[in-house]
C-alpha cells in the first residue's frame, strides 16, 4: 500500500505543480489557496492545490488581480 500524503508544505507543493516555491508563497499570503497553519509551518491540502490549478489554468499566477481564490 501506498501512503500518499493528504498534506503538502509549500516546498512539496511547488515541487508537485511545477510552480516555484516564491509564487506559492505569494498565492498563500494573497489568500488564493487555502492553507492549515501548524505552528510555523504552513500545509496545503492536495485536493485544494489540484483545484487551484483547475481554476486557474491559462491565469498569469505573477498577476494577484488574474488569480482566482480557491476554498
Amino acid at each position: 500500500m501506498t501512503n500518499i500524503k493528504m498534506g503538502l508544505t509549500i516546498e512539496e507543493a511547488a515541487e508537485m505543480s511545477g510552480i516555484g516555491r516564491n509564487t506559492m508563497r505569494k498565492l498563500v499570503d494573497w489568500g488564493k489557496l487555502p492553507v492549515l497553519k501548524v505552528g510555523r509551518k504552513t500545509i496545503i491540502r492536495r485536493d485544494a492545490l489540484e483545484n487551484f490549478m483547475t481554476v486557474n489554468q491559462g491565469r498569469n499566477l505573477l498577476n494577484q488581480a488574474d488569480v482566482r481564490e480557491v476554498r
